[in-house]
């Protein structure tokens, strides 16, 4: 559904980068450059961020393990762990919160999804069946994914995308890996809680 807008661009966005690399030896955050060819791998304190502007369309995608949102992967049984779990859904259910977009792109959530084995059964059951395993593998590693739409009555005034409150409200992420598709073509970045704004 709303991942195959962003599938195939994204599919390609390593190879892209790694030609940039080979051209920008002299840029000075070379580290940047590192590992944007793994991203998908299941590292703790480590995200992916996808975004992606198109028109008045703006997408953003993360995948993050849980351990970085939640602090463990296991089932919630216990009380406690099914607060935490409970906390970070409703974090992740208010993006706007989260990814400080400039007010005056007037940026309106049109629809977003939640998806994690942490969450419980009855969140799956309108997925499509192979998406069901992709969250979780048989190490114990869990998942969480969210997703968002949103529409911006000025997308021209979107020149960043601050994301303090993401690393603030989720401490357990230490580095977001993102690849960003916008008006000034294809780009990787990597965020951190000391270097969190996303510039278009």
């Amino acid at each position: 559904m709303r991942r195959t807008l962003l599938a195939l661009p994204f599919a390609l966005l390593p190879l892209s980068l790694a030609q940039a690399a080979s051209h920008e030896h002299a840029h000075d955050h070379d580290h940047a450059h590192e590992e944007h060819g793994s991203l998908g791998a299941h590292e703790h304190g480590v995200a992916s961020l996808n975004v992606a502007l198109d028109g008045q369309t703006l997408e953003i995608q993360l995948e993050s393990p849980a351990m970085n949102l939640v602090g463990f992967e296991h089932e919630a049984k216990s009380d406690a762990d099914k607060a935490k779990v409970a906390a970070a859904r409703e974090h992740l259910e208010q993006p706007q919160a989260l990814f400080a977009l400039p007010i005056e792109a007037k940026c309106a959530l049109q629809e977003s999804a939640l998806e994690s084995p942490l969450f419980g059964e009855a969140e799956h059951e309108h997925a499509e069946h192979e998406h069901e395993h992709e969250h979780g593998d048989e190490h114990g590693h869990s998942d969480i994914d969210a997703s968002y739409r949103f529409a911006c009555a000025h997308a021209e005034a979107l020149k960043t995308l601050e994301l303090g409150s993401f690393f603030g409200t989720f401490p357990g992420t230490e580095k977001l890996e993102v690849q960003l598709i916008g008006p000034g073509g294809q780009q990787g970045a990597e965020l951190t809680p000391s270097n969190s704004r996303l510039s278009f």
